[in-house]
């Protein structure tokens, strides 16, 4: 006898992914923030709340409200820096800046300072 295919929603097993391996949490993240996506990064975002304890849980973990955080994330949501790194930080994943492949940076002299005497 064959064991029968179940299907599940799709956010469902993102979730599960999201919970099992942070790598591809980062890894799926940053390709949403390079998009330039806000309303599927906020998506995005809520599943990563789902999968870090759900939206209780991390909201006492990055100490924002509740309610706050359910607007937060909602598709009209609009949070804080301060509140993105927070969500981020209770999911266990960080943001980190880093230069573009395409462009190298281009050195400018250190700002000269003067003393005061």
């Amino acid at each position: 006898m064959t064991k029968r295919q179940v299907s599940r929603p799709h956010d469902e097993g993102v979730v599960e992914s999201l919970r099992e391996d942070p790598e591809f949490a980062a890894v799926y993240l940053n390709e949403v923030i390079k998009d330039g996506d806000q309303p599927e990064l906020l998506r995005l975002l809520r599943l990563v709340a789902n999968a870090g304890g759900g939206i209780a849980k991390i909201a006492e973990t990055a100490g924002l409200n509740k309610t706050s955080l359910y607007r937060m994330l909602s598709d009209k949501g609009n949070p804080e820096l301060r509140s993105f790194l927070a969500i981020l930080a209770a999911a266990g994943l960080r943001m980190q800046i880093e230069p573009l492949p395409t462009t190298k940076a281009k050195r400018r002299p250190a700002a000269r300072t003067t003393a005061r005497r």
